[in-house]
Order: C-alpha cells, then sequence, then structure tokens
C-alpha cells in the first residue's frame, strides 16, 4: 500500500489527481485542507511530514490565476509559489521521501521561444511580462526537484502542462484563466439576453488547452514511469517533461467554440486595448508521446464537461 500525499488537492488540478487515484489499486491517499495546514509555513509542514508516513508527494498546491491576476499581484504570486514548493520539497527529503511530482506550468518558457516550445527552451531567453513573477516560481521549484535529485539521490520528477481547464476550475470574473473567464461571461450573456459578449484582446494569439483529468492521468503515467525509463528520456539538469495535446487554437476560434457549447447567438467583441499576452504558446510533447502517454480529451468535448459543471453548480457554490 502506497501513501500517497496530494498537496493541493481542493483545486482544480489536485482534485483531478484524486479522482484519479481513487481509481488506481494499493494506494493511501492522504489530503490536508489549508485550513487545517499552512503551506506556506515551513515548520508547520515539516511537522505534518513528520507526522504521517508518505510515500509519494503530488505537488499540485499553488496560486494560479490569469493574465489580471498575475499583472495585480506579482509579489504574491512570486511569494506563495516559492514558500509551497520550497516547503514542501525540502520537507520530503528530510522525512525520506523518494518519489515527488513537481506540477509546473508552460509560462516556464520564454516569450519568443521557438514554437512547438521543447524542454530545451527552458532558460533560453525572456520570460513573457505579465506572468514572469509565477513563471520564475516554477522555474525554482523544477531546479529544486533536480538539486535534491542531483545532491541526495532523490526521484523528484516535475511535468509542465499547458493551459488546463475543467471540473473545479476558478470562475472568479477577474482573476481566471481565459476559458473559466468565457465560460462564465457566455452563460451569464445567455441568461441576461445580452446581444454581444466582450473579449479581452485581439483574439489572434495562439493557445493550447488540455482538460484536467487528461492532466492527472499523464501525471500518475509519469510519476509510475520506472526510473531508468524516466531517466533515458530526461537529464540531470533538464528533467521536466511537458504535458498538453500537441494541438493550439486562436482566442478568437476559442470563443466561437463556446459561443457554440453554451448556445450564446449574438456578437464577439474583441477589446484589442487588453493585453494579448505570448503571441503562441504551443508545447512540444514529443517527450511524453514517447514516454507512451497522448491526450484524449478532444476541445470540444472538454469544454462541453467543463460548462455542464459550471452551469450546474447552485449560484452561492460557483468561486466567485
Amino acid at each position: 500500500m502506497k501513501n500517497i500525499f496530494v498537496a493541493g488537492h481542493k483545486g482544480m488540478v489536485g482534485s483531478a489527481l484524486v479522482r484519479r487515484l481513487q481509481s488506481e489499486q494499493d494506494v493511501r491517499l492522504i489530503t490536508v485542507g489549508r485550513d487545517q495546514l499552512d503551506l506556506q509555513n515551513q515548520a508547520a509542514v515539516a511537522a505534518f511530514f513528520a507526522d504521517q508516513r508518505i510515500d509519494e508527494v503530488y505537488l499540485a498546491a499553488a496560486r494560479v490565476g490569469g493574465i489580471h491576476a498575475n499583472n495585480s499581484y506579482p509579489a504574491q504570486f512570486i511569494y506563495e509559489n516559492l514558500m509551497i514548493e520550497c516547503n514542501l520539497i525540502h520537507a520530503a527529503h528530510m522525512h525520506g521521501v523518494q518519489k515527488l511530482l513537481f506540477l509546473g506550468s508552460s509560462c516556464i518558457y520564454p516569450r519568443d521561444a521557438a514554437q512547438p516550445m521543447a524542454e530545451e527552451a527552458l532558460l533560453t531567453g525572456t520570460l513573457e511580462p505579465t506572468n514572469e513573477p509565477y513563471a520564475i516560481a516554477k522555474i525554482a521549484g523544477i531546479k529544486l526537484c533536480e538539486s535534491y535529485n542531483r545532491q541526495y539521490g532523490r526521484d523528484y520528477r516535475s511535468v509542465m502542462p499547458t493551459n488546463l481547464y475543467g471540473p473545479g476550475d476558478n470562475y472568479h470574473p477577474d482573476n481566471s484563466h481565459v476559458i473559466p473567464a468565457l465560460l462564465r461571461r457566455f452563460h451569464e450573456a445567455v441568461r441576461s439576453g445580452q446581444p454581444e459578449v466582450v473579449i479581452w484582446g485581439s483574439g489572434t494569439p495562439m493557445r493550447e488547452f488540455l482538460h484536467v483529468d487528461d492532466m492527472a492521468a499523464a501525471s500518475v503515467h509519469v510519476m509510475n514511469l520506472d526510473a531508468a525509463t524516466y531517466q533515458a528520456h530526461t537529464r540531470d539538469m533538464l528533467s521536466h517533461i511537458n504535458v498538453g495535446t500537441g494541438q493550439d487554437c486562436s482566442i478568437r476560434e476559442l470563443a466561437e467554440t463556446i459561443a457554440r457549447v453554451t448556445g450564446f447567438s449574438g456578437k464577439l467583441v474583441f477589446d484589442a486595448s487588453k493585453p494579448d499576452g505570448a503571441p503562441r504558446k504551443l508545447l512540444d510533447v514529443s517527450r511524453l508521446t514517447q514516454l507512451g502517454w497522448t491526450a484524449r480529451i478532444g476541445l470540444a468535448e472538454g469544454l462541453r464537461d467543463a460548462y455542464h459543471w459550471y452551469a450546474t453548480q447552485a449560484a452561492g457554490t460557483v468561486r466567485t
């Protein structure tokens, strides 16, 4: 029986990991809410690990948000993410946890990285300014894992997902990512009979999207690879693995798909005075494909699933 700690189990990614791991045999899940454990408190995290018999850690806890949130709270994004990952990775090592999976983000890559972005693009150029603090924290998490592997022989792995969406997403009107923000905006437009929906930016940036259940499946797949197989596809100082679909679409195409999913038949208005972010973000997923995993949930199917989750929530239970 493996004792697996999922840090951040109430978030979109963490809850998807819990769903996935519950279907695995011989697994005992360990979870703890933020009201019981402050992951930014080093002493509290160390005491928690000392109290538990943890075999593996999935580090999905993080402060996340879209362009507006990253621009508005840069200090919180870098500080909170650094504290969480430093405390958890160090505590895992200090208490003999040999296996850990760190979940990062595709924003670690330079703004002008060649497309699709391969793992080798890390640290080769300037980051996208709108989310640089968050990206720096995620890069630090990769390097923490690699450093503990090199110095102490740990087996700490990192996966870098593309833009995620799905059940349990954050639908805050200001601080959410593009898919939940648009799903909410279109849903409310349909309910109130609005003739148009305004979308931030020009609509031209290209983005790749991955359903969170696919992300959870990929994470478990990577964690369960034997060490020899994992190491054959990585290097000591380039150990992270991209997770995505290998396909992208424009924000305009995304908005048009969401309009169909939500039943909105009005006009789409693109506000080009708002920031676009990086012009394109597509991951090279050939390394993950070689390791035996590919995404299974198409964008239209995934958006229907995400919208069903959102639309069926009572008004008081959707995060605002």
